[in-house]
């Protein structure tokens, strides 16, 4: 019996959240033997060439000037710090962790989208990113001392992630997706050759983690293709909610690889996220609204 459309969507997008998951892990490998200057250099340089030669194969390049964009440099800046965070957050907390503040993003957006686009948000909606926010605090759970270094990064990169996601949306349709990435890839690789130096200087790279940062850029590009392969073949409304699978892969690949469990109430704040997400999922396809939070994939930046 042939597979329908949707059901097609939904194994490319829970394919994507593999390849992205699997990404940030063989990141998390390396960071214990490198800084994240280093970690955003070598993984930028080989997304950077493995995109551009995408990018030149397709005739998707477009002169270099369109960097001087205010936008498009808004985005980048976004990456680059999201980059940033997020890295150096996986190098101090369980990735399940990380993964789970990771998918209040669909809600972030959603807010940024009704602050700055003026775009429609109910009381329904408003309600579930409050719900989903205390989801999030219950990941958290800040001890006597405040919130933990590792968590404030977190949230940091969820932050900087929507408003990159934001600032895409406001980029002309002229200029070619694979160009935005393609810039964005070599900016986040500059940007990383330049920490290195502020955070330890260069350290001697193994076989096994350059092999390791190399795999990681290609399950990212896999997991982008995958992504615009899932929105392109079945209903956003249907596809959007298996992004949460990315819970489930960072789960065990942590489990397996970095012996981490996540405990009951990180379980219980991550259940409480993702039902806020798909409710918003659902208000947005029963509203008819532009589907921003649908767009807006919870996963850790390139």
């Amino acid at each position: 019996m042939p597979r329908s459309r949707n059901t097609e969507g939904a194994i490319y997008m829970s394919m994507a959240m593999a390849g992205f998951s699997a990404s940030d892990a063989l990141s998390k490998s390396v960071i214990a033997y490198m800084n994240a200057g280093e970690i955003m250099f070598l993984r930028g340089l080989f997304t950077s060439i493995l995109v551009y030669l995408i990018a030149w194969k397709l005739g998707a390049l477009r002169p270099w000037r369109v960097m001087l964009k205010p936008i498009i440099a808004l985005r980048i800046a976004c990456e680059i710090i999201a980059a940033v965070t997020y890295i150096t957050a996986l190098g101090m907390m369980p990735i399940a962790n990380a993964s789970a503040i990771l998918q209040s993003l669909p809600l972030v957006v959603t807010f940024g989208a009704a602050l700055f686009f003026q775009e429609p948000v109910g009381w329904r909606r408003w309600m579930a990113i409050l719900v989903g926010l205390v989801g999030v605090m219950i990941i958290i759970r800040p001890g006597p001392e405040g919130f933990t270094a590792a968590a404030l990064l977190c949230v940091a990169s969820v932050a900087v992630t929507a408003g990159r996601d934001l600032a895409t949306r406001s980029i002309s349709k002229d200029i070619p997706s694979l160009m935005i990435t393609t810039i964005t890839a070599i900016s986040v690789a500059l940007f990383g050759a330049l920490m290195i130096p502020f955070l330890g200087g260069w350290e001697p790279v193994s076989a096994t983690s350059l092999t390791h940062l190399l795999l990681a850029s290609v399950l990212v590009l896999v997991g982008y293709q995958s992504v615009i392969l899932a929105m392109r073949t079945g209903e956003i409304s249907f596809v959007a909610p298996f992004r949460y699978t990315s819970l489930i892969f960072s789960s065990l690949l942590g489990f397996f690889f970095f012996a981490e469990v996540p405990d009951f109430w990180t379980l219980v704040g991550a259940a409480i996220v993702i039902a806020s997400g798909l409710y918003t999922f659902y208000r947005e396809a029963k509203r008819h609204v532009p589907p921003i939070a649908q767009e807006s994939a919870p996963r850790s930046p390139v």
